[in-house]
């Protein structure tokens, strides 16, 4: 039921009052397939989180994060995928120029105002809500049932 392992780490890089966002139309049999994400992905065997979060944006995007925050743990219940825990970063620096070429999807520059516009994940609204709203730390479970978001907690850490 679940793919290589449960742990993946999601960023949303910042600049200019934008987020860079992933429209997900280039890989077969994906899941976020239509969707508009942040860049990042599963952890590899021995990985930290900030590694797979640097590792994963640098092969996404072509930049390397040079300031970045962890904001929220995001746990993913399915009945269809398992159960997933998601490290939720934001990042507002990075070096190097952004990789037009990313094999899971095009990515573009979307300004936060418009952020609600795209085709995003109902749960996903949840969390860029909080990200945008609130500078503190959160905890967030998200239970779908197919596609359909079922029920979400949040818990705020002051």
């Amino acid at each position: 039921m679940s793919h290589k392992n449960n742990l993946t780490t999601l960023c949303y890089i910042e600049q200019n009052d934008c987020y860079l966002m992933m429209h997900r139309v280039s890989k077969k049999n994906d899941l976020n397939a239509g969707k508009w994400i942040g860049v990042g992905g599963h952890f590899e065997e021995n990985e930290s989180p900030e590694e797979c979060l640097i590792r994963e944006v640098k092969e996404e995007t072509g930049l390397t994060l040079t300031s970045y925050r962890l904001r929220g743990i995001i746990t993913f219940v399915s009945d269809e995928w398992g159960c997933e825990y998601m490290h939720l970063y934001t990042a507002d620096a990075f070096e190097g120029s952004l990789n037009e070429d990313c094999n899971e999807g095009i990515l573009k520059w979307i300004p936060k105002s418009e952020i609600y516009d795209l085709n995003l994940w109902e749960g996903d609204r949840i969390f860029l809500k909080l990200l945008l709203e609130t500078d503190k730390f959160f905890s967030l479970k998200l239970e779908y049932h197919g596609d359909d978001l079922i029920h979400s907690a949040s818990t705020i850490y002051e």
